[in-house]
This record gives structure tokens, sequence and C-alpha cells, in this order.
């Protein structure tokens, strides 16, 4: 196991260290300095642009208002307009460039630090409790640390999510999702499998289940046994505390495993990440699959977990298509290469707002966008 990294700061004439938190991986800031309520937007701004971190010394609200600011000043637009014939822009090259944009965006805003004691207490006024959210992301409290206010407030937003739950329409319950587990709150593909013909059979894998929401779905169509696994601890604690609060435990059996469980079913659904991209961050694992890994996976894996007439899902967005990212002929020729063949396919269009949100950087594709539900079988 890799030692925890350390991060070390100055105040007067003594050199401080402490253990470094960051979800997103990140390496912890070379240079920190200490700053309080008296530092400007404008300064910090311009300190957190030059790779210097600030740990927060002052009021824990003042800290708040102070990393919006800095955003404001990351999202301001340039004054100048675009210029006349310029040439237009590859959708993966625009896709890239968003993706760096965020990422950069992402650094500059978590150079604001704060201070944490060993029971996940802020020792800053008006500082709020945050030790029941820093405990479902982190574990036990052991030892004190930094971590940056925005992956704080990442931390707060994520415990609210999971208490108050996500509403499943297709469902007719609430889905919690925990700290780093993606939510359904695109709901769309959700009412797919909602729809789908089921196979004969009293059997379904749901493999990379997450939420546990498609293995819950299944078990209200009433499909009698589910296999859901998972290889990720917290989507598995999530999954199972899922499927225990809807009273599904008779019919829902989570498992930790790298995609199949080792037998066949009329019925095998997966869901993988849509976009063929690396993701920056353990989080962004839900979102990008590298090299399209879990959905290769997938395909090259099903006709031999599938019983005689059996289906299996795959759920997908073709947003990668309109991002220049995958073709539809390459995901035919990898469908075809698993030996497997397009018996149907559901298509739904997406609600989310940003595929109306004329200023999202990339709306063109989303508008375009397609969710679809392949219904596949052996060759």
């Amino acid at each position: 196991m890799s030692e925890q990294p350390t991060i070390t700061w100055t105040e007067g004439d003594e050199t401080r260290a402490a253990l470094w938190r960051s979800e997103a991986a990140l390496p912890p800031p070379k240079r920190v300095v200490i700053a309080d309520d008296t530092i400007t937007a404008d300064d910090a701004y311009h300190l957190a642009c030059e790779g210097t971190a600030m740990l927060w010394h002052g009021d824990f609200q003042n800290a708040r208002q102070l990393l919006l600011a800095m955003a404001r000043r990351v999202d301001r637009k340039p004054n100048k307009p675009p210029k006349k014939n310029a040439p237009v822009v590859a959708p993966a090259d625009a896709f890239h460039r968003h993706r760096l944009a965020q990422s950069q965006r992402a650094r500059t805003l978590g150079m604001l630090l704060l201070p944490f004691d060993a029971d996940y207490v802020v020792p800053l006024r008006r500082a709020p409790d945050v030790n029941l959210a820093c405990t479902e992301a982190y574990g036990p409290g052991s030892q004190p640390f930094v971590a940056s206010l925005r992956e704080l407030l990442g931390l707060i937003g994520a415990h609210e999510w999971r208490k108050n739950g996500v509403a499943v329409p297709a469902l007719d319950a609430r889905i919690h999702p925990h700290y780093g587990v993606f939510a359904p709150v695109r709901s769309e593909y959700l009412k797919l499998v909602a729809k789908a013909p089921l196979p004969a059979g009293s059997l379904a894998f749901d493999i990379g289940t997450g939420t546990g929401v498609i293995a819950a779905l299944l078990a209200k169509r009433g499909v009698k046994r589910i296999v859901a696994t998972e290889q990720d601890p917290r989507a598995l604690a999530c999954a199972r505390e899922n499927i225990e609060r809807l009273g599904l435990l008779a019919q829902v059996e989570i498992v930790q495993q790298d995609l199949f469980p080792p037998a066949r079913a009329p019925l095998v659904v997966c869901n993988p990440p849509w976009i063929p991209a690396r993701p920056s961050s353990p989080i962004e694992r839900a979102i990008f699959d590298p090299e399209s890994q879990m959905l290769r996976g997938f395909l090259n894996g099903l006709a031999e977990h599938l019983e005689a007439k059996g289906e299996g899902w795959l759920i997908l967005s073709d947003l990668a298509e309109h991002l220049g990212l995958r073709s539809r002929p390459e995901l035919l020729d990898m469908i075809a290469a698993a030996g497997l063949k397009v018996i149907d396919r559901l298509d739904i269009r997406p609600e989310h707002p940003k595929a109306s949100d004329e200023n999202d950087a990339l709306h063109a594709a989303r508008a375009a966008e397609i969710t679809s539900l392949w219904r596949l079988a052996a060759n």
C-alpha cells in the first residue's frame, strides 16, 4: 500500500506538515501560503493561477464566499469577439478542449485549502459539522489532514444526495447514491429498461450495478433472482444499502466481481460508461471508459454467459459518436466481432437540462444525443 502524501507549509519561522487528501488523486501543492479574511478575491485568484495554494486560517463562511468569487473569475468570458472565418473546431477537439478547461478550472479552485482535525472538525470560525459527510466518504477519522474547500463542498453535497435520495420515476422510489458512485439523475435510460420485453426465465445479471438501480428495476418487473456485480467498494456498499432499503434482498444478490459471475442467465444487462476517454480522477470512472475497456469486456464475454435464446441488454448513449470519439460502424463491428447480433434497439432522447443549454460547450453533441437499449443475442 502506497504511503499517503503529505503537504508542508510555513507558519512564522516554523515548517509544518500534515497528511494530504484528494479524492481526485491530485498531488499536494508545492507552494502553500497562509491566507485569511484580509485577502482579496483578485489576489487569491492570481495566487491560484500561479499554482500557489492558500491554507485558510480565517472564517469558514468567508472562505466559501471567496471560492465563489474565484469561480466567477475563472468562468469570466473573454471580451474579444470570435474571429471571423475562424476554422470550425472538430467535435473531438472541442471535447478535449472542454475537458482541459474543466481540469484547469478544478485545479485553480482546488487551491483554497482547509485544515481538518483527526475527528473531522474544521478548526475555523463558523465552520459546519462535517463529521458525517467526511466519514461517509473517507471512513473513520484517524489523524489531522489538509484538503481543499472545493472537495469538502463536494462531500457535503454528496451527503445531501445520500440522505435525501434521487427520485426514480420508473422505480417509483428513491435511490440513495454514496459519495463517488454515479447517481441516476439521468433517468431516461431507466424508462428503456422498464419497457423492454423480458426474455423467458427467472434469472438476470446486472453487470456493474453501481447504485443497484437497474437490479432494483428488474426485481420490480418480476425477475425472481438478480445477481448484480460490482468491483468498487463504495458502489458495493451503496447497492447493498439501496437493495435493503427497497426490501429486495430476497431477489437481488450483490457480489464483488469483475463483469460476469461464473454462470449463464437468460438476461444480462450492462450500462457501461458512455464516453471512451481517460478519467482524470477515480470519481470519473463511471463516466469515462478508456479505450472502451468495459464496453469491450461486456460484449466479448456476453455470448458465453447467455443461456440459449438469452438476451444481453447494452444501454449506451451515442454521445461519443457525436463527439467524434467512436463511430457507429465501430460499435457494430465490436458487436459482430464478439459473436453477437442485434435483435432490436429501443431509443430515447435525453431529458436533462444540458441537452437544451446552448451555452454548454458541447451543446451540438448533447442536442443530437440518443440513448439506446440494444437487445443482443448470440449469433
